[in-house]
C-alpha cells in the first residue's frame, strides 16, 4: 500500500494561540513529521515606528508587544534609556517598579495557566485564573488609569506615586448595597493595602490550582514527556526564562545580572529536572509563589520609606504640575520636554529584564537626536517558537496544543 504524508494548516485563527499563529504541519497519520511556523501575520513594525517618535512617545508601543506582560516590556525600554543617559532612579521608584514587575509576572502566569489548561481540556482553571487576574488588573488601573496598556514607567522613575485610595464598586440594578459593601471590603484602604490583602490570599489560590492539576492523572498524561528539551539543547536554542529553567538550568537575570533592587530581596529560582511540559508547569507555579514573596517585601519597604518617584533632572523628567503653574523656569522645562523630547547622548545601550517569558532585551542606538536612530527588541518568544518544530516532531497532533501552551508564546512580541 502506498503511504503519503499530508499537509495540515493549523491556524492562523486557532484559539490555542495567543495571536495569529499559522503552523504548516506535515503529518504521517496522527504523528507530526515536521512543523513550520509562519510568522508575520501580525506585523506592526514597532521597531521602525519608534524611529519616527520621540523617545518617550515610543513607550506605549512596548505595552503592546507582549500584551500580557505590559510593565515588564516598559521596564526593559526605560532601563536602556537610563543606561544611555546615565541617570539615577530614586529608590522608591525602583521598589515600585520591582513590585509591578512581579505583579505583571503573576498576571502573565495566570493567563498562561488558565489558557494552557483550557487548551488541554480543563475548564475550571481558566475561570479561577481570570478571577485572580481581575484583582491585579484593578492595581494596574488604580496606578495608571488603564487595565492593560499602562504606560506607567518613565525614564528616571515612574509616572506617579501609589494612590492612597482604591476605586470602589457602586450600587446598581444588578448589585444591591449589601453585595457592594461586601465587594468593597478590601478596597477601603490604599493601593498598598489592597495589594497586601491579595498577597495574603494568593498562596491559597495557588494551592487550589495545584489540587486541580499537579497530581491530576489526565494532566500528567498530557504533559509528562511532551516537548522534552535537554539542558544542552535549551542553551543552543537560545531559550530563557521558564523554558530554560524547566530544563534544569538556574539562569535568572534577577539573580545573575541584578537590576533595580532585586539584589536586596529574598527569593528562590525554581528549576526542573526533565525538561518536559510538566516540569515547565511546576516551574511557573513556583514562580508565582516567589513573586508573591517579592511583592510582600516591596510592600513592607514602601510603607516605611516615602520619597520621590521620578528623577529631579528636568532635562529627562517633567517638573511637578504645581511647579509648572507657578514657576516660569519649570514651565520652560515642561514646554521643551513635551515639544522636543529628551536630548539623548550619542551612543548605544542594551538592557535586559527577566520578563515572565524569558530575557526581554532592548538595544538602542542614538545619534544624539530626540528619537532613536535604531531600536532592536530581543523577544524571548521568538527563540522559543523557532524550536517548535523540534519539540513536536514524533508527537501526536493533540500534543501540538500542549507544546504551544508550555511555550507561553504571545505573537505581539514575536511579529512586532
Amino acid at each position: 500500500m502506498e503511504i503519503r504524508n499530508f499537509t495540515l494548516n493549523f491556524g492562523p485563527q486557532h484559539p490555542a494561540a495567543h495571536g495569529v499563529l499559522r503552523l504548516v504541519l506535515e503529518m504521517d497519520g496522527e504523528v507530526i513529521e515536521r512543523a513550520d511556523p509562519h510568522v508575520g501575520l501580525l506585523h506592526r513594525a514597532t521597531e521602525k515606528l519608534a524611529e519616527q517618535r520621540h523617545w518617550v512617545q515610543s513607550l506605549p508601543y512596548m505595552d503592546r508587544l507582549d500584551y500580557v506582560s505590559m510593565m515588564c516590556n516598559e521596564h526593559g525600554y526605560v532601563l536602556a534609556m537610563e543606561r544611555l543617559l546615565g541617570i539615577e532612579v530614586p529608590e522608591r521608584a525602583q521598589y515600585i517598579r520591582v513590585m509591578f514587575d512581579e505583579i505583571t509576572r503573576i498576571l502573565n502566569h495566570l493567563l498562561w495557566l488558565g489558557s494552557h489548561a483550557l487548551d488541554v481540556g480543563a475548564m475550571t482553571m481558566f475561570l479561577y485564573c481570570f478571577r485572580e487576574r481581575e484583582d491585579l488588573m484593578d492595581c494596574y488601573e488604580a496606578v495608571s488609569g488603564a487595565r492593560m496598556h499602562a504606560a506607567y514607567y518613565r525614564p528616571g522613575g515612574v509616572y506617579r506615586d501609589l494612590p492612597e485610595t482604591m476605586p470602589q464598586y457602586q450600587t446598581s440594578k444588578w448589585h444591591d448595597e449589601a453585595q457592594v459593601h461586601e465587594s468593597n471590603q478590601n478596597r477601603r484602604g490604599s493601593l498598598l493595602d489592597f495589594i497586601e490583602d491579595f498577597t495574603n490570599r494568593f498562596p491559597g489560590y495557588v494551592d487550589d490550582y495545584e489540587t486541580l492539576l499537579t497530581d491530576n492523572r489526565i494532566w500528567k498524561q498530557r504533559t509528562v514527556g511532551i516537548g522534552v528539551v535537554s539542558p544542552e539543547r535549551a542553551l543552543q536554542l537560545g531559550f530563557s526564562g521558564p523554558m530554560l529553567r524547566g530544563s534544569g538550568i538556574a539562569w535568572d537575570l534577577r539573580k545573575k545580572q541584578p537590576y533595580e533592587v532585586y539584589d536586596r530581596l529574598a527569593f528562590d529560582i525554581p528549576v526542573g529536572t526533565n525538561g518536559d511540559s510538566y516540569d515547565r508547569y511546576l516551574v511557573r507555579i513556583e514562580e508565582m509563589r516567589q513573586s508573591n514573596r517579592i511583592i510582600k517585601q516591596c510592600i513592607a519597604w514602601l510603607r516605611k520609606n516615602p520619597g520621590p518617584v521620578i528623577s529631579g533632572d528636568h532635562k529627562v523628567a517633567p517638573p511637578p504640575r504645581a511647579d509648572v503653574k507657578a514657576d516660569m523656569e519649570s514651565l520652560i522645562h515642561h514646554f521643551k520636554l513635551m515639544s522636543e523630547g529628551i536630548g539623548m547622548p550619542e551612543g548605544e545601550a542594551y538592557a535586559a529584564v527577566e520578563h515572565p517569558k524569558g530575557e526581554f532585551g532592548i538595544y538602542i542606538v542614538s545619534d544624539g537626536a530626540n528619537k532613536p536612530y535604531r531600536l532592536k527588541i530581543r523577544a524571548p518568544g521568538f527563540a522559543h517558537l523557532s524550536a517548535l518544530d523540534e519539540m513536536v516532531r514524533g508527537h501526536m497532533l493533540a500534543d501540538v496544543v500542549a507544546v504551544i501552551g508550555t511555550q507561553d508564546i504571545v505573537f505581539g512580541e514575536i511579529d512586532r
